[in-house]
């Protein structure tokens, strides 16, 4: 008898965790609290009918190669930057392919009510789950392992205590997830609060109708482009494993700086009051390709921090005031918590909860719980929440163990500190990780990480696509299990289908040929590669001595890539 999983959302996460159940033999149970699949990328008019959905004009800010499940790639004609619509169309796509839709119930309302250990969980580990429909009536289920699938955006972060006056604000004013469409605030002033990613893309569309649009900030932000150098995908240069490997050797202030540089070469955020006090890889930063156009163009104008509001005014901490605003929205981000487990299993504080790998709660007797997708990545969440539930379904079937749990605390401490160190304090960073390092440590767990220096040997093609090339998904597939036949295809094909999007007129001007690096970079990368990896291989001893929570950070630099 297969044993049950109950999988808890029918997001992308969600959907991840069903295949990668069904590709280790299990029997999943989504149970999806609306009648679609795409979590918070469904688009509803009426936010009440539907509180997870999106607005209507969100693209998506990680490009379509960097962001797909890794064994099925997004179709070469579908654009590098998708909209919403087209995202749902692939995860349908995805969810027909692999057959996935039978197994979630989809019921608009039902709510997990509860999820506790049964009597015997240190023996069986098998949860309670106790569900209820939106007309009152429960039901309870028994499973032998439990996948948390609700991603991070789960409650409204809106902190209207520290906006005094807002009380008796004359205009309107609510969080970014109930902003549907701009037309309707046409002619209005408009006050848009926070410049992350939400918030910066408000601010751009509803300048192109307002009177007037005031992005609020209290830091500033650096402001990154979706297209790169030459057209390319910006995050198709970023995440290369031979970038990373040079940002692992050099000071973090220097790759600062080289990066501030390079971005302020577009536009100078000083000039245009974005320029914060912290480094570029210090905050997690905003992708917005229009911004620097409407702030020139004086559609938005970028102010401080809020000090008041008095009626229909609002002062900003410079002491400028602004009169006549209609309308603010607070674009401050979100809350996650975990109310359906028992208080003391999992507890939030700060955005902040004890996971493993941001995975799994380090107390339990037995490894059955999870929770897949609670990241932010300098990168696509998509292939890390596949990479997790990867490494979960093997978990659950004793395929792979955790290590003991004051191993697994020594771990989460760490990555607590290196976060400290790094960031800003904000409860944005609680949950952010890098997307190379991350995904690497995930596929080691599973034994699916890619080993450059046998790339090297048996096929150096792809061995110089994937150090040199984007760091796309697919990479994960090349070996261990769920190694996919398709994927050594699928790298070596990679600026086709980006290209492929591209070329919708046909023209006899021939293009002109990639420089992606110089030789001696390639050469360089390479001789680095292979120095590092000779000299781990020829001192085992020097994993043996380190501790299993450190190691991979003591030897950061190279070990992950090369193994």
């Amino acid at each position: 008898m297969s044993r049950r999983v109950c999988v808890i959302g029918g997001g992308s996460s969600g959907l991840t965790s069903i295949k990668s159940c069904l590709d280790e033999g299990l029997e999943p149970t989504c149970f999806e609290s609306s009648d679609d699949i795409g979590g918070l990328w469904r688009f509803k008019e009426n936010p009440e009918a539907d509180r997870a959905s999106i607005y209507h004009s969100v693209i998506i800010n990680t490009s379509k190669e960097m962001m797909c499940f890794s064994d099925f790639p997004i179709p070469a004609h579908f654009p590098n930057y998708m909209h919403n619509s087209l995202i749902m169309d692939y995860f349908r796509m995805y969810a027909e392919h692999f057959q996935l839709t039978k197994h979630i119930r989809f019921q608009v309302g039902i709510r997990v009510l509860q999820v506790k250990p049964r009597p015997d969980f240190s023996r069986s580990g098998q949860w309670d789950v106790e569900t209820e429909n939106k007309k009152g009536e429960k039901e309870k289920h028994i499973f032998d392992a439990v996948m948390i699938c609700i991603g991070h955006h789960c409650h409204p972060n809106l902190p209207l205590h520290d906006f005094p006056g807002i009380d008796k604000f004359k205009g309107q004013y609510f969080h970014s997830r109930d902003y549907k469409t701009a037309e309707e605030w046409r002619g209005k002033r408009v006050v848009v609060i926070g410049i992350g990613n939400s918030g910066g893309d408000i601010a751009v569309e509803l300048s192109r109708v307002t009177k007037q649009v005031f992005l609020s900030t209290r830091r500033g932000a650096w402001i990154l482009n979706r297209v790169g150098q030459q057209g390319v995908p910006m995050d198709f240069q970023l995440n290369r494993r031979v970038v990373k490997m040079a940002q692992s050797v050099l000071p973090f202030g220097l790759v600062c700086r080289l990066g501030e540089n390079k971005i302020n070469q577009r536009f100078n955020h000083s000039l245009y009051s974005l320029q914060p006090k912290h480094r570029l890889f210090s905050q997690h930063p905003t992708v917005n390709d229009e911004l620097p156009n409407r702030i020139l163009s004086g559609t938005v104008q970028v102010k401080p921090n809020i000090r008041r509001l008095q009626g229909s005014s609002i002062e900003f901490d410079d002491g400028t005031v602004e009169d006549n605003i209609d309308l603010v929205v607070f674009a401050t981000g979100y809350n996650f918590s975990f109310p359906f487990l028992p208080s003391n299993m999992l507890p939030v504080s700060g955005n902040k909860a004890n996971l493993y790998k941001y995975m799994f709660p380090p107390g339990l007797e037995r490894p059955t719980l999870v929770v897949i997708g609670l990241v932010q990545p300098l990168g696509a969440i998509m292939p890390i929440s596949e990479m997790q539930a990867r490494w979960a379904t093997r978990v659950f079937k004793g395929l792979n163990k955790l290590p003991s749990m004051d191993c697994m605390l020594k771990d989460i401490k760490h990555k607590e500190e290196t976060i400290a160190k790094r960031y800003v304090t904000s409860q944005r960073h609680t949950i952010q990780v890098d997307y190379i390092d991350y995904m690497d440590q995930i596929a080691y767990q599973v034994g699916a990480r890619p080993s450059l220096l046998r790339l090297l040997l048996r096929d150096p093609g792809v061995w110089l696509c994937v150090l040199l090339g984007p760091c796309t998904p697919y990479q994960y597939r090349l070996r261990g299990p769920g190694q996919w036949d398709g994927a050594r295809q699928a790298i070596l094909t990679t600026w086709d289908r980006m290209a492929g999007a591209l070329k919708t007129r046909p023209s006899d001007i021939p293009e002109p040929k990639q420089r992606s690096l110089p030789l001696t970079l390639t050469v360089g990368a390479a001789a680095l590669a292979l120095g590092y990896y000779w000299n781990i291989h020829n001192h085992p001893s020097l994993l043996i001595a380190l501790d299993p929570t450190t190691w991979q950070d003591k030897i950061k630099p190279y070990l992950p890539v090369l193994w």
